[in-house]
Parts: C-alpha cells; structure tokens; sequence
C-alpha cells in the first residue's frame, strides 16, 4: 500500500471517529437543542459530495470516511428533524 494512501486511510479513521462521541450523545440523549439545523443540513450535504468525489476518483479512503460520516451525520439530521 503506498504510503500515500495509508494517510488517506489514517485522516478518514481520525476524522470519522472524532464524529462518533456526538452522534452517540445524540442518541442517547435525543437532546438535539444545541444542534444547528442549517449547520447540519449543509454539513450533511457536503460530506455526500465528498462521498460522490470519491467514488468519481476511486479513491477509498474517500468513500469510506465519507460513506460512514455521511450516516451518521443524516441520523442526527433526522433526529433534529424528529425531536426538535
């Protein structure tokens, strides 16, 4: 694997399960109130064109960052939707 590609992999690891503490707050707590609905919709929107851009380059750190960090991101979109 060509060290480029290993950081790749270690930036999409770090920057993903730095995401996780909140959503899993979120979801414990369903306490959505600190959480900005224009923020997140544009955060959301953003981490789906990264997804796309990954896919388009075949770049896999990429997709897969992006692909988890999108989920996650739309679940505590859908529960500021839900619970607000």
């Amino acid at each position: 694997m060509p060290s480029s590609e290993l950081i790749g992999y270690l930036a999409a690891a770090l920057t993903t399960c730095s995401f996780v503490p909140q959503a899993w707050l979120t979801f414990r707590t369903r306490d959505v109130s600190g959480i900005s609905l224009g923020m997140y919709s544009v955060f959301t929107t953003g981490v789906a064109l990264w997804l796309v851009y990954g896919l388009l380059l075949g770049a896999w750190p990429i997709v897969a960052a992006n692909a988890v960090t999108l989920a996650l991101a739309l679940a505590i979109l859908v529960m500021k939707l839900r619970f607000r």
